[in-house]
């Protein structure tokens, strides 16, 4: 039997119905990964023999009429940004080419405990730092809609992964629309969740007041599913403030959107939004209606600021963060270099690529001592301005809906020497980040490009820890389009 396009709930069945065994579920998506990376170049690191051992172990439990958990036997990639021990975690860097990870994150070892079937590790951009994965010192990955194009960034070999169906779900992490982003270029969908709902311990840190692990899915139900696993309070984690461990995202899925108030906010509909994106959008706007949903305009003044102040908050940390990589205590280290100075200089001028030294000189520019208050001190005020925005909006609403991405994927090199231009690729998904909202992109039509569809999507931000409102009316939406079951 070929196992194809399986979301979570449909593998789930198949092993509980016994329609094939968890051992011919791993070994079809351990030979498509295989398969399908040579073209598409997704896994940095597989790990078919663990795999393998997980689903002999569900294969047991299953043979012995034991109750087998949603995601036990279900096989997921994961960014290679995450600690998992028994794997190499490069973050996509040469510095960490060869770093095998001492401990398992928190997302993995409640991923292990489920008895989830890890495939292997994807590629990203280095330090989760880009918008198209192109910045990868390792490999290139490329969108499997048109291979001239990029996957997006930085999360783009996980979304490839799940879009080439080469897992059924994946990990990723998202900065600044890292998650989102990419499912809208890959045609997926991609959840962040609220800032804190999700332990960020064994994460490779880029930004610590912005990151957020979150799953790539081929639908909403998944990805609700995924997060009531990984979810919950962690003692490792001082950030995490979400106590109810309790599985109680998904059974809210099925309510109804009457009486649902669904904002759209005039500052995301902009001049630079592209034509057929914005049509897409209006159109599933149309049918949010026709389910119920109740569309009231708002206004977020303070959004046109936002990717600016990301600009200098998030290179900041980035700069605090990355102190650690000096080829002494990580990684790549010169050794022959002539003394301490020249160690430093020297193993990462060797182990860091351009875009991640780039936002280590302007993080570290932003916090000098002559700059800090006019950069640094100035972006944190905004962005209280625009969590503020997003506050008072949702006094009147329940839910944001806004475009993804400006535009779909777009080639290879057309941006990758024009820092700004990249940067753009982000103006939509930053201020979710910066005000620590939940934000899920959701499949919504294809436009047209060099004779190839390729993916759009609209995006959803919700309240703090509203998450599960924000995942009803994504999976309402799902209900009566089609747009999630196609494939490239």
């Amino acid at each position: 039997m070929e196992l194809k396009n399986l979301t979570i709930v449909q593998a789930h069945k198949g092993l509980v119905e016994k329609e094939f065994s968890c051992k011919e579920l791993t070994e079809q998506y351990i030979k498509k990964a295989h398969e399908r990376d040579s073209e598409l170049g997704v896994f940095l690191s597989f790990c078919d023999e663990s795999a393998l051992v997980t689903a002999h172990r569900v294969d047991e439990k299953i043979t012995q009429g034991k109750p087998l958990d949603m995601l036990e036997g279900i096989p997921v990639a994961i960014k290679d940004n995450m600690l998992m021990v028994g794997t190499k975690t490069t973050a996509a860097s040469k510095i960490l080419e060869h770093y095998e990870s001492p401990y398992d994150a928190t997302v993995i070892k409640k991923l292990k405990d489920a008895n989830a079937s890890v495939l292997g590790k994807t590629n990203m951009d280095e330090f989760a730092m880009g918008g198209s994965t192109e910045n990868s010192a390792l490999k290139k990955t490329k969108n499997p809609w048109d291979t001239t194009r990029v996957p997006g960034g930085s999360s783009g070999g996980s979304a490839v992964a799940v879009a080439a169906d080469m897992a059924v779900y994946a990990l990723g992490s998202d900065t600044g629309g890292s998650i989102r982003q990419p499912a809208s270029l890959c045609g997926v969908v991609g959840f962040k969740p609220t800032y804190g709902t999700v332990s960020r311990y064994g994460l490779i840190a880029m930004a610590s007041s912005l990151d957020q692990i979150g799953p790539f899915t081929k639908t909403v139900e998944d990805a609700s599913i995924v997060f009531d696993y990984i979810k919950g309070k962690d003692l490792h984690d001082s950030c995490t403030s979400f106590a109810d461990t309790a599985r109680t995202t998904y059974p809210e899925l099925s309510k109804s959107l009457q009486g649902v108030r669904l904002g759209i906010p005039d500052e995301y509909f902009i001049d630079g939004l592209n034509k057929d994106v914005r049509e897409s959008i209006e159109q599933a706007i149309e049918v949010l209606k026709e389910c119920g949903a109740t569309i009231i305009p708002v206004s977020l003044p303070h959004t046109k600021y936002a990717l600016s102040t990301y600009y200098i908050l998030c290179p900041a940390e980035v700069s605090a963060n990355m102190s650690r990589f000096d080829g002494i205590r990580y990684g790549m280290s010169v050794s022959d270099a002539p003394d301490l100075s020249s160690v430093y200089n020297d193993s990462r001028r060797q182990g860091l690529g351009t875009e991640v030294r780039r936002r280590i000189m302007l993080g570290t520019y932003v916090l000098a001592a002559g700059y800090y208050d006019a950069y640094y001190k100035q972006a944190q005020k905004v962005r209280m301005c625009v969590r503020r925005d997003f506050d008072e909006a949702f006094k009147s609403v329940d839910c944001l809906l806004t475009p993804t991405s400006p535009f779909p994927a777009f080639p290879f090199g057309e941006r990758a020497h024009d820092p700004l231009q990249m940067y753009l690729a982000d103006i939509f998904t930053v201020s979710a980040n910066i005000a620590g909202v939940p934000g899920l992109s959701v499949p919504c039509g294809f436009v047209l490009r060099d004779e190839k569809n390729l993916p759009t999507s609209f995006q959803l931000l919700g309240k703090h820890f509203d998450d599960a409102t924000v995942l009803r009316i994504g999976h309402q939406y799902q209900q009566v389009t089609d747009w999630h079951t196609k494939t490239p």
